[in-house]
């Protein structure tokens, strides 16, 4: 009796779940589909984050998507758990195919490398910035290679393409007055016929047995020369490859390129090419910033030894087209005297040089960067704080890209107004004329093109505050310390 209802117990939880009264095929059946459409869709919202014309036209959109692949990278993580206690079987099933062993082995390479790298850029305040760092790149360089695969490898799997190129047939072998069809489009013998009506098949393999040898010698040779010397399941492989390479190779080479350089020759690139393709918006050359300013000695050679690493161009806004001509700084708000600069004067301000390091909260670092230009506390101290103030707000010259410290932590002695970086002007691409540098805190804080700073009592939610970035942008977790 015990027995009998624990079966039905069984059963029931069975019929609950469906997933556990499947067989083996059907469940790898099951997973392989789910895992398919989590990929294409963990896909397109990928491409999304990554299009710079996405990011510039639906800024707030691109901060759901982002979150939106999180979640479909964490819901990922279930088919491979469910597929983990049956890699066994599975790879013991497919033992003498070596093609589809190593295709299995690439595939779960490709997902464990985008899974492991994908939680720490989501749990980014967890782990230091170089490991960050590195997830950043392994996530990018199997996405590079991982999404060609699994294009080309769904692709060249549809029933379209793997179906045989030619199947050579026997038809209309006439034998003693009987004629008879064998082979069809689907290997299928097909029914012969006769006057008096359809015979069974083994009259009809009989038949074609005493066919004429010279009948089926001649068929033979026509359906061998009929077969094409590249099989076209082969020709439309080669095809897709092709193209793959041919619309990735470009772009990858050049991610390559500059993600593997971390002698900072990329800063260098992008003021000698201001039109290079990894500035979204084609941007102009600064040089009608004149006079550039002239780097102090700690600049020139830089006393960090020059950025090591990459920057990578984010933008949500047309950079503005700055010019020393209309070019200005203002300092307002709850200060006992306003001030406005020309670039001719911000040019005669005293200026320092520091070393510090850039960390943006998508997980990529720039280190060891040499900044010049003035201490946010000295340029607060010209106009004088009244005592009501309690927060600085900034604002760039793009008219849109705002942010907020409170009064203390802009009086941190590395919280700075830059113009140069490694001794150059920076450039337009990397925020310059003018930018906030916040180096304890994640970049998103730096206000690019900054021409204007105000002294308020209440705090105002910045650009990307109000999107749904964290206002704590500690780079190190817990700094806080009241300010």
């Amino acid at each position: 009796m015990g027995s009998s209802k624990e079966n039905r117990e069984v059963q029931a939880v069975k019929r609950k779940i469906p997933w556990l009264s499947m067989k083996y095929a059907q469940k790898l059946k099951k997973l392989h589909a789910w895992n398919g459409w989590l990929v294409l869709l963990l896909t397109i919202t990928g491409i999304l984050l990554f299009l710079p014309a996405f990011r510039l036209a639906f800024p707030q959109t691109r901060v759901w998507t982002k979150e939106l692949h999180i979640y479909l990278g964490l819901v990922s993580l279930l088919p491979l758990l469910m597929y983990t206690p049956m890699i066994v079987k599975h790879m013991k099933q497919i033992r003498g195919r070596s093609g589809q062993k190593w295709n299995l082995r690439i595939v779960l390479i490709i997902i464990v490398s985008w899974a492991v790298s994908g939680l720490i850029l989501w749990q980014f305040r967890q782990f230091p910035p170089r490991l960050n760092n590195a997830a950043l790149l392994v996530h990018d360089l199997f996405s590079w290679v991982g999404i060609p695969y699994i294009v080309f490898h769904s692709l060249t799997r549809m029933r379209w393409v793997k179906r045989a190129d030619f199947k050579p047939s026997i038809e209309r072998v006439g034998v003693a007055g009987t004629e008879t069809g064998i082979g069809s489009e689907n290997g299928v013998e097909s029914q012969p016929r006769t006057e008096a009506g359809p015979q069974d098949e083994s009259t009809a393999v009989a038949s074609v047995a005493t066919a004429p040898t010279s009948m089926l010698q001649r068929l033979r040779e026509e359906a061998k020369s009929n077969h094409p010397k590249v099989p076209r399941r082969i020709f439309i492989q080669w095809v897709l490859a092709l193209f793959l390479v041919v619309s990735v190779g470009p772009s990858f080479y050049r991610w390559i390129k500059r993600s593997f350089d971390t002698g900072g020759s990329a800063l260098d690139d992008i003021i000698a090419n201001p039109d290079t393709p990894v500035d979204p918006l084609k941007a102009t050359n600064d040089s009608q910033m004149i006079p550039a300013p002239q780097p102090l000695p700690d600049s020139n050679p830089p006393i960090g030894g020059g950025a090591k690493g990459n920057f990578r161009i984010y933008t949500v806004t047309e950079m503005p087209d700055s010019r020393a001509e209309t070019w200005s700084f203002e300092i307002a708000g709850l200060v006992n005297q306003p001030l406005t600069y020309n670039w001719d004067q911000f040019m005669e301000l005293p200026r320092e040089v520091q070393v510090s390091n850039f960390h943006c909260v998508t997980g990529w670092s720039v280190y060891n960067c040499t900044w010049e230009g003035i201490k946010l506390s000295d340029l607060m101290d010209l106009s004088g704080v009244k005592p009501t103030a309690k927060h600085v707000k900034f604002y760039s010259g793009d008219g849109v890209y705002t942010d907020t410290l409170t009064l203390k932590q802009a009086h941190l002695e590395d919280v700075m107004v830059v113009c140069l970086l490694d001794g150059k002007p920076i450039p337009k691409q990397l925020g310059g004329p003018v930018r906030l540098i916040v180096p304890q805190m994640y970049t998103y804080k730096s206000v690019k093109w900054l021409q204007g700073i105000e002294l308020t009592e209440k705090e105002e939610d910045g650009y990307w505050i109000v999107r749904g970035y964290d206002k704590d942008a500690w780079v190190t977790k817990g700094v806080t310390d009241n300010l």
